[in-house]
């Protein structure tokens, strides 16, 4: 029996936001108000490398705001790297918190394996 999982990534996690920003080489993300090309996003704001608009965080919504114009203003393979390392990071931290130890190991395809060890049961 096959199963399909659907996941979207809620950003609602300003330390992982943080982290995955400081893991991929960017600026801290800042709190701000930032124009759009016809519009307005207020939250914390991503700079991706070569897009002509910032990534808008609004962590109490779980929402990303972009314009990327379909790829014309930014590519989107930046924008998956940043949610990607924002799971990975927002993963991390919540296993940390419960005692758990884990391991990180890149993949082949840009995937990435995490390996969450838990104390054995006494």
């Amino acid at each position: 029996m096959s199963h399909i999982v659907t996941i979207q990534t809620e950003v609602r996690d300003l330390q992982a936001l943080r982290n995955a920003c400081s893991q991929l080489g960017l600026p801290e993300p800042v709190h701000e108000t930032v124009k759009l090309f016809n519009s307005e996003a207020t939250g914390y704001s991503v700079r991706l490398p070569d897009w002509n608009y910032p990534v808008v965080c609004d962590l109490e919504a779980g929402q990303v705001h972009y314009d990327n114009f379909n790829g014309r203003w930014g590519e989107q393979k930046h924008l998956h790297r940043l949610l990607q390392r924002y799971a990975v990071e927002k993963t991390v931290l919540e296993a940390r918190r419960r005692g758990h130890c884990v391991m990180e190991r890149p993949l082949h395809d840009g995937s990435i394996q995490l390996t969450v060890q838990m104390e054995a049961a006494v």
